[in-house]
């Protein structure tokens, strides 16, 4: 287990709670799933399958102890619906809201889906969660809200203007939520992840992530292509720092913490030219090598060039301290790769 997760076995175990996890059977969510279930923690998922898997589920499911399992139960629900919110929010200590529609080229493909999931399914979960009277509620925010502001590395109280239809929506969610906490003292706290990566990843489809993207492409000696020259780069998050980040936020007791958002990273960047080498470089030794093509192509509409995260607030307030870097997480996360090709 994580060292962070560790540390909160002691003061979750003295009064064990209720937790909500939207989004339960996507990446994120079944990752937190996880975890709080190995800290024998009571645990209450919704999700539609809209991008969550039944085969998340059934993995941790293998990962954990029987025990362990029966401590969760599983709604099939949808965050648009109000009725759906209410009934999963019913008797929970802590909110972990993760469900959304991700992806930028989603959003500017069909912008009123992506606004109906990640506003109107926001609102609904701010109403029931305050309504259960629940005692805290962290969300998933997003790094697009940086924008076109140049200036690197990001902190967290400097942001531009929008570039896509998603990175709308998950601004108005940091909106909403600092409205909620002015106007009915509901506390909240928004994680504005960056590039997050690892086990249970979806590498299918058009709106997949870089990482398992190119990862399933090198094992199949697929094709993979390049936005732009490659020098576009990011700060790559593995999962066991977002989901440390989650935990630390949902059960911190102080007043100062509360009703913010914090970027989710390293504080570091790497070019989608590093990245690939690093890639390939993982599999090869895990014997896997392949006829591997780069192709570059366009840059892709609504992205922005570069992204660095300023990790030093979440530091301070959450105690939040990255146990993976990139080079760290791809090692970690490659043999789980390898084993589902």
């Amino acid at each position: 287990m994580n060292p962070p997760y560790a540390a909160l076995r002691g003061q979750l175990a003295k009064t064990p709670k209720k937790w909500l996890i939207t989004g339960v059977a996507g990446f994120i969510g079944s990752n937190l799933l996880e975890a709080l279930l190995e800290l024998d923690q009571e645990v209450v998922g919704l999700d539609n399958f809209a991008t969550g898997h039944q085969r998340n589920l059934d993995e941790v499911q293998c990962l954990v102890t029987p025990a362990q399992w029966a401590r969760f139960s599983f709604i099939e629900g949808d965050i648009r619906t109000l009725a759906d919110c209410q009934r999963a929010c019913q008797g929970v200590d802590y909110v972990l809201h993760q469900a959304a529609l991700g992806s930028v080229p989603r959003s500017l493909e069909d912008p009123i889906t992506t606004n109906a999931a990640n506003i109107t399914g926001f609102l609904n979960m701010l109403v029931a969660a305050r309504d259960a009277g629940v005692k805290s509620f962290t969300y998933a925010a997003s790094s697009s809200t940086y924008g076109d502001h140049p200036g690197l590395p990001k902190v967290e109280d400097t942001i531009g203007k929008p570039l896509s239809p998603y990175a709308v929506t998950k601004y108005v969610n940091e909106l909403y939520a600092d409205v909620f906490a002015r106007s009915y003292g509901f506390a909240t706290i928004g994680l504005r992840y960056f590039n997050v990566f690892g086990p249970r990843q979806d590498a299918n489809g058009a709106y997949a992530a870089v990482v398992p993207k190119w990862t399933a492409a090198l094992l199949k000696g697929d094709t993979v292509y390049i936005n732009g020259d490659g020098e576009t780069s990011r700060d790559f998050c593995f999962i066991a720092n977002a989901v440390q980040a989650n935990l630390l936020a949902a059960t911190s007791g102080s007043a100062e913490a509360c009703n913010q958002v914090y970027n989710v990273a390293v504080g570091d960047r790497t070019t989608l030219n590093t990245l690939f080498a690093l890639l390939r470089d993982n599999l090869a030794a895990h014997g896997v090598k392949s006829a591997m093509q780069t192709v570059y192509r366009d840059f892709r509409p609504g992205d922005v060039r570069h992204s660095q995260a300023d990790i030093g607030k979440a530091q301070r307030l959450l105690g939040y301290a990255p146990t993976h870097r990139l080079v760290e997480g791809v090692a970690e996360a490659m043999p789980w790769y390898v084993s589902r090709r």
